[in-house]
């Protein structure tokens, strides 16, 4: 994935943490209420903070944007990364072609040019993240203290980011009405 320099410290450390985890889970709600999730993998974050991702025009994701999940989980460094936010699509054919990888090309054999191609773009709103040390033995002995102690010992980094996208952090500056 290809990460700009990002506007803030929040969506820097955003990025710092899924930057080498290609694959996200995608979770929307379907006409009926329930959750549908799919991996998507991750072509680029903007500098913005906003997220990039092929996707099929005729897949009922794309009726699906208006509240949106992803989910990062990079087991073997101990990072997990839950991104709440909206999506929208974009079917830019210039943008399409800067972002186009080979590796599309099982699902869109036509290559960039594809009928169907279209970019989701996912703007977060909040993060939240949990972050813990990445030696595995580091992680082993902190769940044994844990488990002697009775309470969490050195199982890392827990927080949250609010107001990531550009929209929420004007909605959380404004005074109240």
């Amino acid at each position: 994935m290809k990460i700009a320099s990002q506007t803030s410290a929040e969506l820097t450390h955003v990025a710092k943490l899924i930057e080498n985890i290609p694959i996200a889970m995608l979770t929307t709600r379907v006409a009926d209420g329930a959750l549908a999730s799919r991996p998507m993998t991750a072509l680029e974050m903007d500098a913005q903070g906003a997220l990039w991702f092929f996707t099929d025009l005729q897949s009922s994701k794309v009726d699906q944007l208006r509240a949106v999940n992803l989910s990062f989980t990079d087991r073997g460094q101990g990072a997990y990364v839950s991104l709440s936010g909206h999506g929208e699509i974009n079917t830019d054919r210039a943008r399409i072609q800067s972002l186009w990888t080979v590796f599309a090309k099982p699902w869109f054999p036509d290559g960039p040019d594809s009928s169907n191609l279209a970019l989701l773009k996912f703007t977060p709103d909040t993060a939240e993240y949990w972050d813990a040390p990445s030696s595995k033995m580091v992680r082993a002995f902190g769940m044994l203290a844990s488990v002697i102690s009775g309470k969490p010992v050195a199982l890392g980094e827990h927080g949250s980011h609010t107001a990531l996208s550009a929209s929420t952090r004007a909605s959380a500056a404004a005074p109240p009405p």
